[in-house]
């Protein structure tokens, strides 16, 4: 074999330029670097979180965790389930519930909280219902089903 014979291996690529070695190398001058500042030092690069200018991401972001609700002008009722009322023994059959007799039971944090009636459970004890939000559908055939009634500032959702 002689020298002249020599071919470049299948699969080769060829190497790179040589950039960042003096004023002379690679192709013209700055050596593909340009002209000082940050990004013609070595070492020297911006963040990769770096904008430019623009409001950076983690400013753009929330500050706390968690969730906003954008809906906040949406009714939150607290529920109230019928399994519930029948398993407390401070309530008796044929009673008269109001969100007060919730509260004071501890189902609702306050008489001013919007209350919703759903019907897990069985309800067997006859109920009377004043003055609650809303009530499930299935609920209410379980109260109606009692021979009492439900009375609500709401409808029946």
């Amino acid at each position: 074999m002689q020298l002249h014979e020599l071919k470049k291996s299948p699969g080769r690529t060829p190497k790179g330029k040589k950039l960042g070695r003096g004023n002379s190398s690679g192709s013209g001058n700055y050596s593909g670097k340009w002209i000082k500042g940050q990004k013609a030092r070595s070492g020297g690069s911006t963040a990769p979180w770096f904008e430019w200018g623009q409001t950076p991401l983690y400013r753009r972001l929330p500050k706390l965790r968690g969730f906003k609700r954008y809906f906040k002008l949406l009714k939150q009722h607290e529920p109230v389930n019928l399994g519930q009322l029948e398993a407390d023994e401070r309530i008796s059959a044929s009673e008269t519930v109001t969100k007060e007799v919730l509260a004071q039971l501890g189902y609702i944090r306050k008489v001013t909280s919007l209350v919703k009636i759903l019907g897990r459970g069985e309800l067997k004890k006859a109920l009377k219902f004043e003055w609650m939000d809303a009530i499930s559908a299935s609920a209410l055939s379980q109260v109606e089903s009692t021979g009492w009634s439900f009375w609500a500032n709401d409808s029946v959702e």
